[in-house]
């Protein structure tokens, strides 16, 4: 175990099980509860494999799990706990996060072992996702088919639970407790939630096959988070890396991130509930980070109704994401995106877009502009590469609200498409240049004070 300074509370003399025999949520919430009424220490993991359900986080502890200890979560859905928490931006109930701390400080997860999610018990798998005999696999397994949108779930709750989540919804309604817990294998745990917690360090962990969202930061200040690992299939949904969920003064350095969904996405919150809560997320700063697979390497929204402000994304690689950067929106969501800056970013054969601020991610019938009609502004994309995309540059503005203030500098793009750009104000493109395959490679459409610099466009036609 690496020196850390500060008393040491081995699980083991908890009652912890390294042979993963016996279920040790006990002992370790055990270990953390003496470390945090002692005044703070080390909760001391050493190697095996443990089981157990929810790890509950306490002020002044920190959790270090050693290298070769793999700490597993259980599989039994009845065994969580039912508590209210934001999903997916909005308020309602959900399934306890798997590692959950709320209203801490002065917490650190550090080492290099792994906490493993087990969401292959949770996921619903969609067919277009997975080939003939993974499909197969699914099928011998158990569980009940939706034929109808071409998915598996795990159990038939799970999907009757999404039928009735879907109509309640439609209706302007959200899942009562009742709900939620006769319907808990749809409403999957992430594997850890920090919520409204104070100077958190996590450090050097993997984690692995999130039932949901891998990394959750929600409502926290001074999270840092360094050369730690999230990591899922390419087809387990809304495995989300790491989320910035309405947090500030967030930094990442040297991660990894390779799963099923956006690889770091930010947010903060949803609709009119976003807007009235109203806490931003801002002053993000991450780099040196490895993006693989996941729907995007860095994202922000589609939930951002508090609004994302002062995030700078560099020195990074995304390889093999569906899309590079992404900021999307849409009608309802209000909020504002602003003082973004990505810069030094490596993409390798990026599936979509290699740069994408989109703000029609979901269809909305054209509405006055109001608190409702999100905003995007500030943007600066700077030295980037990529081999290999569907499209170079996808920018879609609303007409009641334009794109504003963006600036792409010294970008190279090797793709399918080329550069379309639709109701924005003040942009600048300078040092870009795109082969495309398909013409016309640059295309415009109510685009006003438009600056161009020292730019090649060219088609392989």
């Amino acid at each position: 175990m690496v020196e850390l300074g500060g008393k040491v509370y081995n699980v083991l003399n908890f009652g912890a099980d390294p042979k993963g025999l016996n279920d040790s949520t006990d002992a370790i919430n055990a270990a953390i509860t003496s470390a945090n009424e002692s005044g703070g220490g080390i909760v001391y993991i050493p190697p095996g494999r443990y089981v157990s359900r929810n790890i509950i986080l306490k002020s002044n502890v920190t959790l270090f799990l050693d290298h070769d200890a793999i700490w597993s979560f259980s599989t039994d859905y009845k065994s969580y706990p039912i508590i209210e928490t934001r999903r997916e931006g909005i308020h309602h109930c959900g399934v306890m996060p798997l590692i959950f701390g709320k209203d801490v400080k002065n917490v650190k997860i550090m080492g290099e072992g792994v906490f493993n999610g087990q969401g292959y018990a949770w996921w619903p798998i969609r067919r277009s996702r997975v080939n003939e005999d993974q499909w197969k696999k699914l099928i011998e397994s158990g569980g009940v088919v939706d034929e109808e949108r071409g998915v598996w779930w795990p159990t038939r709750n799970a999907l009757e639970g999404e039928r009735v989540f879907r109509r309640l919804i439609s209706e302007g309604k959200k899942p009562s407790g009742e709900v939620c817990e006769s319907y808990r294998e749809f409403f999957r745990p992430q594997l850890l939630q920090l919520y409204n917690a104070y100077n958190v360090t996590i450090e050097g962990v993997t984690f692995s096959d999130s039932p949901m969202w891998t990394i959750h930061v929600l409502y926290s200040r001074h999270v840092d988070i360094i050369n730690t690992s999230s990591i899922a299939p390419d087809y387990s949904p809304n495995t989300d890396g790491i989320v910035i969920d309405s947090s500030s003064d967030v930094e990442l350095r040297g991660c990894l991130v390779d799963v099923g969904d956006d690889c770091l996405v930010i947010k903060s919150g949803r609709d009119e509930e976003g807007r009235r809560i109203g806490i931003p997320s801002e002053n993000i700063h991450a780099l040196n980070c490895i993006m693989k697979r996941g729907h995007g390497g860095f994202v922000i929204g589609s939930e951002m109704s508090g609004g994302v402000r002062n995030v700078l994304m560099r020195n990074s690689v995304f390889d093999g994401t569906e899309r590079g950067v992404r900021i999307k929106t849409t009608r309802g969501r209000g909020g504002v995106v602003e003082n973004i800056e990505v810069t030094n970013i490596r993409m390798i054969n990026i599936k979509y877009e290699a740069v994408t601020i989109d703000m029609f991610y979901e269809k909305h019938p054209p509405e006055p502009a109001s608190e409702r009609t999100p905003k995007v502004r500030g943007v600066s994309i700077r030295n980037i590469t990529c081999d290999g995309a569907g499209q170079a540059i996808l920018i879609n503005g609303l007409p009641e609200m334009p794109i504003e203030d963006l600036v792409m500098e010294n970008i190279r793009v090797n793709s399918s498409k080329g550069i379309f750009i639709e109701n924005a104000v003040n942009v600048k493109l300078s040092k870009v240049r795109v082969l495309a395959k398909e013409k016309p490679v640059l295309s415009l459409n109510n685009v006003r004070n438009l600056i161009l610099e020292d730019a090649d466009y060219l088609s392989e036609q």
